[in-house]
């Protein structure tokens, strides 16, 4: 198995970013096999989603619907509502596994990797790649 970590700046806001060329820069080249994708971070997730058409927003304000930024969280350090960013991996998880074919992400037409993260805390992520040949 191989695997490298690239860091991913987030910023401030909750954001989608899009880290599908990073993916397939790492397993260029390899043949056939996993990628294993993994953010090491209580307060991220990986989502595999259509970007660049209003989607990545829609994840965010459907995110916001069901984990609002309030008091509700016990959870109650960082910034206001943070509480909400400790719960976010068990709806959009911390990792995932995606076949590689002949070196290449056997991803959708319209499907991208997208690293998830409503911790404005936080503005710098890691994540994990490890390559695990067929």
């Amino acid at each position: 198995m191989r695997s490298d970590v690239i860091t991913v700046h987030t910023g401030s806001r909750p954001t989608v970013r899009d880290i599908t060329a990073e993916a397939q820069s790492f397993v260029s080249g390899e043949g056939d096999g996993l990628l294993h994708v993994f953010v090491p971070h209580a307060t991220a997730g990986l989502a595999i989603i259509e970007t660049g058409s209003g989607s990545d927003d829609d994840l965010l304000t459907a995110i916001d619907a069901l984990l609002p930024t309030d008091n509700r969280w016990r959870h109650r350090h960082g910034s206001a509502g943070h509480g909400r960013d400790h719960v976010l991996p068990a709806f959009v998880p911390p990792y995932a596994t995606l076949p590689v074919l002949d070196g290449r992400l056997a991803l959708g037409t319209w499907q991208s990797i997208c690293l998830v993260d409503t911790n404005g805390d936080n503005p710098t992520r890691q994540v994990l790649f490890s390559f695990l040949p067929a």
